[in-house]
């Protein structure tokens, strides 16, 4: 498991990495309390996908932490209610909830997409009603983050590269082997991070300051 931040300064960095056998909410209790033990605090979001024990977890430590469901996570999960012919045209329409300029006009075009597939898949529009404040909750952030924080991508091309670097090992003699690879992994992306421009500019951070109350580590991503 890996939770990387965006600090309140625009600056990415990695927060923490830990390996277990499941993705159990006591696991993901256990991770996050790690994490605040040693220092998290002030989390305004957390990005993940879809995981049950992961959000109860986020309630019980990181309280009044918001959570956005990733909008890719969701998308697939969407996709897995229709038929494979449909799957394109499902798609393009939920995407053009994410065009939208402002919060109001998103929510409106979400439950209008809704709406639409009503009659003809049923189960798609239940897990749109269901997912609506989850998968929007970027919408109270400003417009200029909203690319960075609808999804955990930028988690996810860290998780290929941890993936290809541990494939190559293939069979690990212990959890102690696996947290000395990945941590090499996770250490030379902290560094880069470090050296390049920042994640959100300070004239967008300047926004989110006088928009919301920010702690010292806003948004962090988990997987």
């Amino acid at each position: 498991m890996i939770a990387i931040a965006v600090t309140a300064n625009g600056e990415r960095e990695v927060l923490g990495l830990d390996v277990g056998p499941s993705e159990s909410g006591a696991f993901w209790l256990a991770f996050l309390r790690d994490l605040s033990a040693r220092g998290l605090s002030g989390v305004k979001l957390v990005v993940s996908d879809a995981h049950a024990g992961l959000k109860a977890a986020i309630g019980a430590v990181l309280q009044g932490a918001g959570w956005q469901r990733c909008r890719v996570h969701f998308m697939r999960d969407a996709l897995g209610l229709v038929p494979k012919s449909a799957q394109q045209m499902v798609a393009a329409t939920i995407r053009t909830v994410f065009a939208q300029p402002d919060a109001a006009t998103a929510v409106e075009q979400w439950r209008r997409v809704a709406d639409t597939f009503r009659p003809r898949f049923i189960r798609l529009a239940e897990l749109l009603d269901a997912a609506e404040p989850d998968v929007l909750a970027y919408a109270a952030f400003p417009v200029a983050h909203w690319r960075q924080i609808w999804s955990n991508n930028p988690l996810e091309r860290l998780n290929k590269e941890v993936k290809r670097r541990t494939d190559v090992v293939g069979i690990f003699p212990n959890t102690a082997a696996v947290v000395r690879l990945v941590g090499c992994v996770l250490a030379e992306q902290h560094d880069e991070w470090q050296a390049a421009r920042r994640y959100f500019s300070v004239g967008s951070i300047a926004k989110l300051n006088d928009e919301q109350e920010v702690g010292p580590l806003p948004l962090i991503a988990a997987s």
